[in-house]
């Protein structure tokens, strides 16, 4: 049979693709610290399987479209609690974020329409993009200001008749990047001035360290070109539930996508029974949770700043670092970590730097480290990485 240019132009994810020498080192006999993925090792609120265990329906129906009147509610009162006011009628459930963005794009773009992203980006951006025929236009920033965004006459260069969208996530993956109110002004004059659509990836929202956070839903100048993402995935603990959803105002846009969520029939019924009760979660969970990722950020910038030649910012929220390192290609380099070397019987794993690129050859020295383990296996995993970059042939440093 024959394959379509779409899906054969579409790039591997950088966050999955080296698993299989992940799995061959295991096979192997060696622990693996995976810094590779934002799977957290938070425990997910009880709530979630409490509410699981008693649901008895005797058939496990269709749900609507639009998603469980329930779960709608609690997320209306979520965002209600922070300043956030949304019709009932403004929110859908989704398949976790990813389908909210698949939405979105799909509701939005054309053959060849464009949607502005910061690079580094989140490396599925570019596939959701190009799985309906839109092209991801990657505007760069800097880890010498912590990837926060250039001025506004630069990112209007990036602008024409074709860009149909901004995309924006906030706190940011896979920097930790958070934007300052006069940077979110930015965003929101250029999508005002030429009517785009701010799509708001703000999962992270509940991770913010350093300083104040303000949300993109609190700009009422955008009520009608903000399209807000939101998941339960990293803000309960909770990737495999894939729950989440897409809220905007305009109803000429919530017409349209109430025609792909009637396609794809509805998100999983007792899924979204669990995922309502997490919403009842108390907020000294949040602040508890947020410690402990604070105490990892500072515990991985502290390793990180021992390692000669490797230069990193130091994010200021969700659980990602992005990192320099001092080799001739950090995909080469992670490969050969899983392959070659180890201490005690001890590795680790990385996402390369490059795949959050629009173009590959971009951030090919640079890697993505999710910091989601314990303090005591970071501080493992990061002096594994510290030696094996002594040891690694292409090590720029020797």
């Amino acid at each position: 049979m024959r394959l379509s240019l779409r899906v054969q132009a579409l790039a591997t994810s950088p966050i999955r693709k080296l698993t299989p020498y992940a799995d061959a080192a295991k096979a192997a006999g060696k622990k693996v610290y995976h810094l590779n993925i934002g799977q957290p090792d938070i425990l997910t609120p009880p709530q979630y399987m409490e509410a699981i265990r008693k649901y008895d329906a005797p058939v496990i129906e269709y749900g609507n479209s639009k998603g469980d009147p329930v779960l709608i509610k609690a997320i209306q009162k979520y965002y209600a609690e922070k300043g956030m006011n949304y019709d009932l009628e403004d929110i859908y459930i989704t398949n976790g974020g990813s389908e909210a963005l698949i939405m979105a794009a799909t509701a939005l773009c054309d053959d060849t329409d464009e949607i502005l992203v910061f690079e580094p980006f989140y490396a599925n951006y570019m596939t959701f993009a190009k799985t309906y025929g839109a092209k991801v236009v990657g505007v760069p920033t800097s880890v010498d200001n912590g990837y926060h965004l250039p001025s506004e006459e630069m990112i209007e260069k990036f602008i024409n008749g074709r860009t149909k969208a901004i995309l924006v996530t906030n706190p940011g993956n896979p920097t930790g990047a958070v934007y300052t109110e006069e940077e979110m002004k930015i965003l929101s004059r250029l999508a005002l001035k030429y009517d785009l659509a701010l799509i708001a990836d703000e999962v992270y929202r509940e991770f913010v360290y350093d300083g104040p956070y303000k949300s993109f839903g609190t700009m009422p100048e955008l009520d009608q070109n903000l399209i807000m993402v939101d998941s339960v995935s990293k803000r309960y603990s909770a990737c495999g539930v894939r729950i989440g959803c897409l809220i905007c105002k305009n109803k000429a846009f919530n017409a349209q996508i109430m025609k792909v969520a009637q396609g794809r029939l509805c998100s999983p019924a007792v899924e979204m029974v669990g995922a309502a009760a997490l919403y009842e979660t108390p907020s000294s969970y949040f602040e508890e949770v947020n410690r402990e990722y604070k105490h990892r950020r500072d515990t991985i910038k502290a390793c990180l700043d021992k390692l000669p030649g490797v230069k990193s910012s130091e994010p200021q929220g969700a659980f990602y670092v992005m990192v320099k390192l001092p080799v001739d290609d950090a995909e080469k380099f992670a490969i050969w970590v899983l392959e070659n070397f180890d201490i005690d019987g001890e590795t680790v794993m990385f996402a390369p730097g490059n795949g959050f690129y629009g173009d590959s050859t971009c951030g090919v020295d640079e890697a993505r480290l999710a910091y989601v383990l314990s303090s005591e296996k970071i501080e493992k995993a990061i002096y594994i990485l510290g030696e094996a970059l002594k040891a690694y042939p292409g090590y720029t440093l020797k």
